[in-house]
């Protein structure tokens, strides 16, 4: 091939991209302009109960509302949340498929889970916004023989290795509290995992099965409110306003113990970007609603959204550092 036709060959192949790039671009604006045509799904990785359960219905409705189309929320329960992670991750990229994902699925499960994940959830899906800041409570069943963390420190010595604690699974933010705090204060109690998020484990809690547990305050301000379970501390710095009566660890003297989990949605890595703007916006509208951050509240989460994508990038970047570490110095894994 002479030079000018080889020259006129890459100049075609140059102009035919260009073309197909900015025709690729044209199609995902028009496709966010008519985005959504159809209901749009939200898959929660936990079961009915828990924290991110719980955002994910408040927000539900306002979402669909200002989108014009029905919010499906899919619970995928199973394998510490890993099951419905997976599922997003692998959907198609079109705005159809959101994830609601929390501190354990997207920055605690990596540490854990490292050599059985199958996706990875830093490079396989794409953030929109943190929707949900949620602290813990330290609770136990209603006849446990302690009624402040000293007795319970002091209970659980006398008893070493006969006390038991529940966690929504070995890679969640209350294992870690409870790790923590069993190695501060030098105790040894049976850890008992639940499938399924928050949910089923309070309830044990509340039937009396297991003894005791820290978990989000949303996945227990009911059971609190109704005198279900007993409360012994949040991991707030300051007290709750809605739960006066409850100090904090931090007061307690546990420093380290001002902890909370967080929910926030995310979509398949490649979804367009005109698409995740819409959806952004629409979710931090709901959240900015003074009904939807009172609703939050009372359901013991605090409701707050990310200026943008990259801003959320950023949060989750930094809390997959600070869990990683504390997950190698606490030599926590599956189990």
């Amino acid at each position: 091939m002479a030079l000018r036709e080889r020259m006129a060959t890459g100049t075609g192949f140059a102009l035919g991209g260009a073309l197909f790039f900015l025709l690729g671009a044209a199609a995902s604006a028009q496709d966010a302009s008519n985005y959504p045509n159809r209901p749009v799904m939200m898959i929660v990785p936990f079961a009915p109960g828990g924290a991110s359960d719980f955002v994910a219905r408040i927000i539900q409705h306002g979402v669909s509302d200002i989108l014009g189309q029905q919010i499906v929320v899919d619970n995928r329960p199973g394998a510490a949340g890993m099951i419905g992670t997976e599922s997003a991750a692998r959907s198609a990229p079109d705005g159809y498929t959101t994830f609601l994902g929390n501190i354990g699925t997207i920055s605690i499960n990596p540490g854990v889970y490292a050599s059985n994940m199958r996706i990875k959830p830093d490079k396989d899906l794409a953030p929109v916004t943190i929707c949900a800041d949620t602290p813990s409570i330290l609770i136990t069943r209603l006849d446990f023989p302690v009624n402040t963390v000293s007795e319970l420190i002091a209970y659980v010595k006398a008893n070493q290795g006969k006390v038991t604690f529940a966690t929504p699974g070995s890679s969640t933010l209350n294992r870690l509290e409870m790790e923590i705090f069993k190695k501060d204060a030098g105790l040894d109690m049976v850890h008992v995992p639940y499938k399924g998020g928050a949910g089923p484990a309070v309830q044990d809690i509340v039937g009396g099965h297991v003894d005791l547990m820290f978990t989000t305050l949303s996945s227990a301000m009911g059971f609190v409110k109704e005198n279900k379970v007993k409360a012994l501390a949040v991991t707030t710095r300051e007290r709750m306003t809605d739960l006066p009566d409850i100090p904090t660890m931090y007061e307690l003297g546990w420093k380290n113990l001002v902890t909370s989990s967080w929910q926030g949605v995310l979509v398949p890595t490649g979804t367009p970007r005109p698409v995740v703007d819409k959806l952004h916006a629409a979710i931090a509208k709901v959240l900015a609603d003074p009904e939807i951050q009172a609703r939050m509240r009372k359901g013991g989460a605090i409701a707050v959204s990310s200026k943008s994508p990259e801003d959320f990038k950023t949060y989750i970047d930094g809390e997959t550092a600070k869990w990683g570490k504390v997950i190698e110095e606490s030599g926590v894994r599956a189990e």
